[in-house]
């Protein structure tokens, strides 16, 4: 878990009597939710019940090894830790081909049922991270929401969410919910400083100050430095979204500029005047709807291109 949230778990602990069935932790993505949801599993499941989370006992050992009996965690299959089972031999070929989905499916919280359901292994919880809920395709989610209505005995559910407006209604209301803020800027660059990044203001300023957000930035900076000094159609299309990205960026900076403030992602770009903040805003949204599509099968080079047709002129 990250020290910034070191506060928030202390506050949990402090509820351990009365915790709740269902907790749903939501903040911007690069907060640290999804470590601080795990560090909470690791302390309901805790043997040690004078020092948990111990790091020593049994369910301690189990859960960081990936094998505890009691704990369940559902995400898409693009995000899985583990690969997926391969399909039976004489399976369809494309099935094999499949790409991972990025949503979770009905059947993997169909699955959570019969977990829920049983007995403890260890006579403790069972714990269900769902990670991240918006990802939840409709169905899924209905079904999730009947667990949530009607909990069984000794379950906990522990929900992650970036974008948590996008859940039903119904299930947030069914959750206790926990805002994750933004780290402090000082306790950031000194994480970031930590894991040895190089120009860590820079990156933290273009995360919006998520330092996990930041350190993936680091590690692709050639790419975005390129990208932002002179954005152009790409053929990659691994570089599609950070592209879409970019331009997002650029496009708020502009507006920000425009409107007498001072940018917000340090991306460089050339203020604009007030005349256009208007045209950048509505760009900017442009380009947060584009950053979802290109997670599609699209052509990279005719995808991009239409991007950069739409950027207002500075």
């Amino acid at each position: 878990m990250h020290p910034w949230n070191e506060p928030l778990f202390e506050a949990l602990k402090e509820r351990a009597e009365r915790f709740p069935h269902a907790l749903l932790i939501h903040g911007a993505r690069g907060y640290g939710k999804l470590a601080l949801a795990e560090r909470v599993a690791q302390f309901l499941l805790c043997e040690d019940l004078a020092r948990r989370p111990c790091g020593r006992c049994e369910g301690c050992r189990w859960l960081a090894a990936g094998s505890h009996p009691d704990f369940r965690r559902v995400e898409p299959e693009a995000l899985a830790r583990e690969p997926t089972v391969e399909p039976e031999e004489g399976a369809d070929a494309a099935a094999k081909r499949a790409k991972p989905s990025l949503q979770i499916k009905i059947e993997q919280v169909r699955g959570l049922d019969d977990f829920l359901n049983l007995r403890s292994h260890r006579g403790r919880l069972r714990v269900a991270l769902v990670h991240p809920a918006e990802d939840l395709n409709p169905t899924a989610a209905n079904a999730l929401l009947k667990g949530l209505e009607e909990p069984p005995p000794g379950a906990v559910f522990l929900l992650v969410s970036h974008r948590p407006s996008q859940l039903l209604p119904t299930t947030r209301s069914r959750c206790v919910a926990l805002a994750v803020p933004i780290p402090p800027r000082a306790a950031a660059l000194r994480w970031l400083a930590e894991q040895g990044v190089e120009r860590s203001e820079r990156w933290l300023a273009y995360a919006g100050g998520a330092p996990l957000q930041a350190l993936e930035y680091a590690a692709k900076a050639e790419i975005l430095e390129r990208l932002l000094r002179r954005p152009l159609p790409v053929e990659d299309r691994d570089e599609l979204e950070a592209l879409a990205d970019a331009l997002q960026k650029i496009a708020l900076d502009c507006a920000l500029s425009g409107l007498g403030l001072p940018p917000k992602y340090q991306t460089g770009a050339i203020p604009a005047d007030v005349g256009h903040a208007r045209a950048w805003l509505s760009f900017a949204r442009q380009m947060g709807q584009h950053r979802q599509l290109c997670r599609h099968p699209l052509n990279p080079k005719l995808f991009s291109a239409e991007m950069l047709s739409g950027m207002p002129q500075k």
